[in-house]
This record gives structure tokens, sequence and C-alpha cells, in this order.
């Protein structure tokens, strides 16, 4: 199919620069103009699109070229901006960094040549001058074939950008456009835990703090000139990915609080169009899992923050645990993953796994992985294999050996307990990497449900 979705990509130089500022302070002056807005996010991050959905009122969507192939992050960008007036897509890092130090490959760059979209670049100017527009400069002929056609300073001044955007107008002579600034702006700054930010929902204030960042971007930001570059995005022509309609209807519950908020929208959704019925509930707040179901997933989060409470939920603990001994089917990622172990932090969890879950002090595993199944699994057969992804602080004294895991540098090991019933690891994945893992874990739910009738 070909279709018009107006679009632009919001990249930084580098992590830090403040592009999800940047990208957060648009998305929210954009809405207040009563504009309908989509909103994406390169590579494989959770929380950016958190921020992303509280703005917009509606799902953020991933586009990552290590989980998909090229059409895949097409068809989503085409399904999930139709009608919308502008999409933004955030980066991941900087604009040229992938999955590894010397490749570009799954980075922002590639995002924006496969979806052929217009690109801002979110330069930080504290601190420099003539070297914003070296930077520039550097980023153009890197790779002269980028999508590169605006930018916008952030933690600048106004007379500092008075100054400088008459020189990018001069010195790149209409290749890239100014489209402004934002000053340094201490009230309204997100603060930062391990590899990202603190979860929308634990943001103090967030709402006021998105307020005064749409206000300024209004004064400050050339956001005509973001949805006139955005307007003049080439055509999308991708081809539809079908997932197949089942004829009967399954029950997954899926955890859903402050300590289980890590989720792909889109694969939740595949599970929909299937035919799911996607119920949430709390391990944190309620005492038993919802009534009849056929499935349940765990996402990831950070149950490590809310170990005491989960704890002290016995009663959703043994409901879980009863639940898995019957054999319902079982996705369990991360934090997730680490709830179903015997304890976390020494605090008592489900304990349907071995293993005790303990910080490390550092980062563990970070990183995309290829998954290679060491026998049949809940959503592969032998020798299979899962794009995925892990980013942890924590580890467990016993964290499976059904998958093989290994990287692009050769590093491998084992993870994953896995049976035709259980997914429980630390790496992530997403079902559009590959949609016969979504067909298999609710074709085991189906079987479920015809062992109950």
């Amino acid at each position: 199919m070909e279709t018009i979705i107006p679009r632009v990509v919001l990249a930084g130089t580098n992590s830090g620069c403040g592009k999800t500022t940047v990208t957060c302070a648009v998305l929210q002056a954009l809405v207040n103009r009563k504009l309908k807005v989509g909103a994406f996010k390169c590579g494989p991050d959770y929380i950016d699109p958190m921020f992303h959905s509280r703005i917009i009122g509606a799902k953020s969507s991933n586009l990552d070229l290590f989980f998909f192939q090229e059409n895949t992050p097409k068809y989503l960008l085409a399904k999930n901006g139709a009608d919308r007036d502008i999409s933004v897509i955030e980066g991941v890092m900087g604009f040229y960094d992938g999955m590894s130090l010397t490749t570009t490959t799954a980075s922002t760059y590639e995002v924006s040549q496969v979806t052929h979209s217009p690109v801002v670049l979110v330069v930080a100017a504290k601190g420099a001058s003539l070297s914003v527009l070296a930077t520039i400069q550097g980023f153009l002929d890197f790779c002269p074939d980028n999508h590169i056609c605006g930018v916008i300073l952030n933690q600048c001044t106004a007379m500092t950008y008075s100054v400088l955007a008459k020189e990018i107008e001069t010195r790149f002579a209409g290749k890239v456009r100014p489209l402004g600034f934002l000053p340094v702006m201490r009230e309204c700054s997100l603060e930062s835990r391990h590899l990202g930010l603190i979860t929308a929902a634990e943001v103090q204030g967030l709402r006021e703090k998105l307020q005064i960042l749409a206000a300024q971007a209004e004064q400050t930001v050339d956001l005509d000139g973001l949805l006139e570059l955005a307007a003049n995005a080439a055509t999308i022509s991708c081809e539809t990915v079908n997932l197949p309609r089942q004829l009967e209807a399954v029950r997954i519950a899926v955890a859903h609080d402050n300590a289980f908020c890590f989720y792909y929208e889109d694969s939740l959704d595949a599970l929909r169009e299937m035919g799911a019925e996607i119920v949430s509930f709390s391990p944190l707040a309620d005492k038993e899992l919802p009534q009849n179901i056929q499935g349940l997933y765990l996402g990831g989060g950070y149950p490590e923050l809310y170990a005491q409470r989960l704890s002290e939920n016995t009663a959703m603990r043994a409901s879980v645990k009863a639940a898995l001994g019957r054999g319902i089917p079982c996705i369990a990622e991360c934090g997730g993953f680490m709830y179903l172990t015997e304890s976390i932090a020494g605090f008592p969890m489900v304990g349907f796994l071995p293993g005790k879950s303990f910080d490390t002090g550092k980062l563990t595993r970070f990183g995309y992985v290829c998954l290679k199944a060491n026998h049949d699994t809940l959503l592969c057969k032998s020798g299979e294999e899962i794009c995925g992804h892990e980013f942890h602080h924590w580890d467990s004294e016993d964290t499976g050996n059904s998958f093989t895991a290994s990287k692009a540098s050769g590093k491998s090991w084992g993870c994953v307990h896995a049976t035709d019933r259980l997914y429980a690891g630390y790496p992530h994945f997403h079902f559009y990497s590959n949609p016969d893992f979504a067909v298999s874990f609710y074709n085991t739910c189906l079987k479920e449900k015809h062992r109950n009738d």
C-alpha cells in the first residue's frame, strides 16, 4: 500500500543532548494547537514512549531495525500514523549510533533512511558558539545521504540563537533550516534512573512541566516550520503485515501498574487483532488474578522498587503460583521474570522459578541479543531464533538455559526458563519481529481454554 504520513524525526547528536525534552515540548505544543499527533520512538526503549503517550493520549510505537525487517517499521508508521496531522519520531542515542560502536545498523539514521523521513537535529548549544556549526557540518558530511534538513538548539540563549541562526542559514545555504531553540529550563528537568528516565507515572507535577515546556516551544521553536517539513515527507510504500484472526477469543491477563509497565503496545495490539481480550491487573493492589483467563503476561518494569509491597501481597503471589502450577501459558520478561523467582532483594516473591534476584550494582548484559531456542518452547520451535534485548542492573541466581543468547561481538550465554507453556527470562522481545510467536502464544492460550471447557 501507499500512504501519505506527515512526519518528522527529532534526532540527537548524542544521548543527553535533550532530544526527549525537545520532543515532549514539541508534542505538547502541537497537542495544545488541537492537532492530531502521532508519536514514535526509534529503538527498543520503553520509557520515552510512556511520556509520548501521556502527552498525546494514545499509544506511541517503537520503530526498531534490529527487531524488524525493513517493511515492518514502514507498516507500523503507516498504520499508527494514519489520520494524524503530524507524527513525531524521537531518535535514540546519537543520530548515527547503531547496535555496535562501529556500525549504523538499527540507528536513527537507518530508521530515517528506511522510512524516508525528514530529520531535525537536536544540538546542545550550552557552552558553545561556532562549534555548533562545526557539529552540524560534521553530521551532514559523515553520511551525505542523510535526511537532515533542520536543526533545533537546546539549552541555548535567545541572543546566541539569533546569531547562530543567521550563520546556519548562510553557511548551509538553505539545506538546513534553523527551527528554533529551547533555553535551559531547570524547573522542567526529567530525572533519570539507570538507563533512562524515571517513568512518566513517577514524575511529580509532570502535567505542569509539560505545559511549561509547550509554552516555551510555542514561543521559541518554529512549529510551523516543523509542520511544513512533515507535510512534505515522501509517500510511504509498504506491505500490510497480516495477523490471522482467530475464530475464538481468549482472555489474557496483563500486569499493569508502577512495578510492571514495560510493554510494546503494538505487541499487545497484535494479540488483540487476533481476537484476544487484554485484561489488566495489578500485582501490587489486586488480591488475585482476573477470573476466566487463558493466558498471563508479566512485563518488565521496576519490581525492585516495590519489592516489599509485592511480597506483602501474599494472596496475589499465591494466585499467580497456583495458575502457573495449573499450566496457564505465561510470558514473563525481565521484571516479570524476577517476580516469579524466589525473592527480590530478600523479599519473598512467587517462588515458581528457582533462584534469588539481586542488585549487581552495575549494568548487566546490556543490548541487543539473538536468542536461539535449545528445545521447543511456548513461542517457537527448537533452533528458531528470537530478536531480543536486555537492559537491567539486577540479576538472578538462575536465569535459565532454554535459549542461547548471542551478541554481534560473539559473546554468548544460556538464558530463559521455557517450556511449552512458559517463557520467563531477562530478554525482551517484540511480537512484530516475528508474528508467528504471537500466533504460537495465542494458540496455546486456546488450548488452555479448551482444556477447561
